[in-house]
């Protein structure tokens, strides 16, 4: 799936949708910076704040080892590629219950 969008928007969408699990602790993740795995440059930032707007509370994601998120990645059910193109723009989810509808 091809979403042409900066990294934060496609977030913001997507979790407008789907929520994230909430039943477990690796539900958002972020790619670590080779060499500085503390560092969270401004895209990561971005979307960590789209991630605490859409679940209305902090929700701090994991980082991952680069190899380790390529390994994760390999078994996503879904890939979007964005028009992000700032360096580590990478994020994996994973999706919680949809409720159903209220009556």
């Amino acid at each position: 799936l091809r979403i042409d969008a900066p990294a934060a928007e496609v977030v913001k969408a997507v979790l407008s949708l789907y929520p994230l699990d909430s039943f477990v602790d690796d539900a958002a993740a972020r790619m670590e910076i080779v060499g500085n795995p503390d560092e969270i440059p401004p895209v990561q930032k971005e979307v960590q704040k789209e991630i605490d707007k859409a679940e209305g509370k902090p929700w701090p994601m994991i980082s991952i080892e680069r190899y380790a998120f390529y390994e994760r990645a390999k078994k996503a059910y879904c890939v979007i590629q964005t028009g992000e193109r700032r360096f580590y723009g990478c994020f994996a989810f994973r999706k919680g219950v949809i409720p159903p509808d209220a009556e």
